[in-house]
């Protein structure tokens, strides 16, 4: 699927409100890594590198809400598909 910037700016819009949804928080750090799930205090946090490229972000926490079950909860039609094929290319 070719996306361009826009669609990524939506897309990590789109997964920013789902996080919040799923009860999990969403945290930028600046450091020596790329990302991903991981469980606070029983809390579910995703940390995403400040200093990664827009896809970069959007593929980082598209891949850590699959992790955490987005099967149950509405997505668009273009995201949905975009989750999907991101998990095949792994």
């Amino acid at each position: 699927m070719k996306l361009k910037e826009k669609d990524f700016e939506l897309f990590l819009e789109e997964l920013k409100n789902l996080a919040t949804q799923m009860g999990a928080k969403v945290r930028y750090e600046r450091g020596d890594f790329a990302g991903g799930f991981c469980l606070l205090k029983e809390n579910n946090v995703i940390v995403i590198n400040k200093l990664s490229t827009l896809q970069k972000k959007v593929t980082i926490l598209a891949a850590a809400l699959k992790e955490l079950g987005v099967d149950d909860f509405y997505l668009p039609p273009k995201l949905r598909e975009f989750i999907d094929e991101m998990d095949g290319n792994r």
